[in-house]
This record gives C-alpha cells, structure tokens and sequence, in this order.
C-alpha cells in the first residue's frame, strides 16, 4: 500500500520529526528556499548590467507582471500533482477574456461580466474533467482538444478582432485595494498562493491529491474518491485560469485573442521549477509561487539587459533543465 505523503515536496524522516519547528520549515521548505535565493542572485547578477533592476518601481513592475502567471499557475499545480497536465489553460485564459470583454461591450456592468468569465472557464475545466475522469481519457489528448478548440472560439467569437476595455472601474479588480496598503493583485495572489498550500499540507483533501499522484490505484484502494477529486482540480485550474485572465484584463484595458498563447508553458515550467513532478505526488504552492516569479524576473532582466527578446524562450528553457538537475540530484543524495 502507497504512503501517502505528509509533505508536498518530501516525505518527512524521523529525524525530521524529532526537530524544531523552525528545522521542520527549513527542511519542508529547502526547494522553496533555494528558489528564492536563486532570485535574489539573479537580481543581483542582472544588476551590474542595469543598476535599476533593484529600484522599487522594478520590483513592483515585477509583482503586477508575474500575478497572472502565480494564479494561473496554481490551478496547473493541482492538477499537476494528481499526475495529470492541463494543456488547456493558454486557451482558457484568452477565451475568457475575450468573453469577458465582449460582456463589458455588450452593457454587463464589470462584476457581472467577470462572472460570466469565471462561468466560462469553469466549464471549460469541467469539460476537461469530466472527459478524464468520467469517460477515461488521457488528459494530454483531452486538454490539447480543448486548447485548441479554446483558441480557435477566441477568434471566433471576436472574428479576430481586439477589444477595448472602456469600463473605468474594471482597474479596480487589480489595481484597487480591498485591504487598506495592499494592493488587490498582492492580496489575491497571497490569498491563492495560502488557500492552495494550506489545503494541500493540512486538509484531507490535499492529502487526497498527493495520494491520487502518487498511487491512483492505492488510493482507490483506500476508499479515496479519486474520480470527484480528479475532476474538482480540473475545474479549479479552468477557474484560476479564468480569474488569472481578469486579472490580466484589468491591467491592460485589451482584449487579444492571443493572450494567453504562452500562458500554458510558462504555468507549467513554474510549477517544474517549484519543484512539482510532472510524475505526480510532489509540488506546493509556495514552489509554483516562486516558480512564476522566477519566469517573470528571467523575462524582466532579457528586457533590462537589452538582450534580444526571441532568446526568453531558450533561457527559460535553460532555467527549467537546471531546476529538474538540481532537484534530481538532491534527491539521490536524500
């Protein structure tokens, strides 16, 4: 019978039991720890080409730039652990947002339009969910339909066209404050960023997904109820994918059927980064998190330094090889 795990990212040893509660977080943290300080030296490194890397106003551009990619990330992330993979965001992220600015257009006050869009991409994670669990198909085969059905709607529904966003509170929804001092793209991005790592470290149902990645058979066998599990992270990566897409909207005031055509490599490659195993049974939060900043911060010193931007592609590539190659070498040594 499969363990199921009690740590996202490693299996906890009786010495690590016996530790403090300080050396149990730097233990179950160590991935997570390591990518931020791999961030910190690429700041660092970046900044004897372009001292401005450091100032606050880069920073911020950073945080605003990379919440998309974190929210959108997390819901790749469930999936991700249950050893599946969702092909389908890119073209969520662009579908609904094209939903969502074709309601504005259409006289939908703003909160009422992006509920309709989360509807969309609930649906749209529904169908891939049902399609894998129900039906028994691969999700790579049923998320690469749906990517590319999902991107051909986006065009569809528009014809191809670009829409303004002219609703002026819709700024609201990343740039206005709900919390007094935190602006609301922090704020939904900490709180996803918490509810995701809390459910999975603390809940049942977290530790459901990591047993369904780790031993679907085994956990079936323990009376999990591994289809409704499988079929529920499906419909959250479709709803992170949609909210991620508002976010973004509210930021730009446009509407491209395109937007989302790099969404779904760099969501996964920040998970991979963060840790999680395409295999399934690994992965938190805090890593897809970290992961995502680190894809942003890579991007942000291209543009900086004046490298060409065609190269973003091959140095984050470059970036994911180094993370899987650490990480497998940390754990043959553990």
């Amino acid at each position: 019978m499969t363990e199921i795990a009690a740590s996202p990212t490693t299996t906890q040893s009786p010495a690590t039991r016996r530790a403090g509660p300080a050396a149990r977080l730097l233990r179950g943290y160590r991935t997570e720890i390591a990518i931020a300080v791999a961030i910190v030296l690429i700041e660092i490194v970046v900044s004897f080409w372009s001292p401005q890397v450091l100032s606050a106003g880069n920073v911020a551009n950073i945080a605003q730039a990379s919440a998309p990619l974190i929210l959108m990330a997390l819901g790749v992330l469930l999936v991700i652990v249950t050893s599946g993979i969702d092909l389908s965001v890119g073209s969520t992220f662009s579908l609904t947002g094209m939903v969502a600015g074709l309601a504005l257009s259409a006289g939908l006050p703003w909160p009422l339009a992006c509920l309709v869009s989360l509807g969309v991409g609930c649906a749209v994670g529904a169908l891939n969910g049902g399609l894998v669990t129900f039906v028994g198909l691969a999700p790579f085969v049923v998320t690469l339909i749906t990517y590319a059905v999902g991107a051909s709607l986006a065009f569809v529904i528009t014809d191809g066209h670009s829409i303004a966003i002219l609703d002026p509170d819709l700024w609201l929804l990343n740039g206005g404050t709900l919390v007094p001092g935190i602006v609301n793209y922090v704020l939904f991005c900490a709180v996803g960023v918490a509810a995701v790592e809390f459910a999975l470290r603390r809940l049942v149902l977290g530790r459901w997904v990591y047993a369904i990645g780790s031993n679907d058979k085994a956990a079936r066998l323990l009376g999990i109820p591994a289809g409704a599990v499988r079929f529920a992270v499906y419909v959250a990566s479709g709803l992170f994918a949609s909210f991620a897409s508002l976010i973004s909207l509210s930021y730009i005031s446009n509407s491209e059927a395109t937007s989302g055509a790099n969404m779904m490599l760099q969501a996964i490659a920040a998970c991979v980064i963060g840790g999680a195993s395409l295999f399934g049974g690994t992965g938190s939060a805090v890593g897809a998190m970290l992961g995502a900043v680190m894809i942003t911060v890579i991007q942000n010193g291209v543009n900086l330094i004046g490298i060409n931007s065609f190269w973003q592609g091959s140095v984050t590539g470059l970036v994911i090889l180094v993370a899987v190659l650490i990480d497998r070498l940390a754990k043959m040594r553990a």
